[in-house]
């Protein structure tokens, strides 16, 4: 096969397999889940974790894709080419386009769950403790 595309498909391999990863990533920082929930923060930093990488396996799809498009395009429109070897945009390239955009467009709304900073105002202080009572108290 040809260099480019051997890079595609290694691109798409890439792309699935990074995809699996951020799906196991979100998913350990949701709130519903039982995983590490003694630390939020940590929590909502694993799921922004999880966008990024969403995010780049959307942009990995979203290359691999381009790039097979592109040398689609280029072999219809070479006059060099049989008409009847030439080939035209099929399914997978559109599915492939929605994938990566979904992907992405994922990836920014996890990221968009950023924990927020906290205030700089002084931290919140408890009430104080009050003395055990004798049982003489009267209201």
């Amino acid at each position: 096969l040809l260099g480019s595309l051997q890079a595609t498909r290694a691109l798409m391999v890439a792309a699935i397999l990074l995809g699996l990863v951020a799906v196991f990533v979100a998913v350990t920082g949701m709130k519903c889940m039982k995983c590490m929930e003694d630390d939020q923060v940590k929590k909502m930093r694993m799921a922004v974790f999880g966008g990024v990488i969403f995010i780049i396996a959307g942009l990995a799809a979203l290359v691999a894709t381009s790039w097979y498009g592109n040398r689609v395009a280029r072999a219809f429109y070479d006059p060099f080419t049989p008409v009847n070897t030439r080939f035209e945009f099929g399914s997978a390239l559109f599915i492939g386009w929605a994938a990566a955009s979904l992907a992405i467009l994922g990836g920014a709304f996890l990221c968009c769950s950023c924990p927020r900073r906290e205030t700089s105002y002084p931290p919140t202080r408890g009430y104080p403790k009050n003395a055990p009572s004798t049982g003489k108290d009267y209201v």
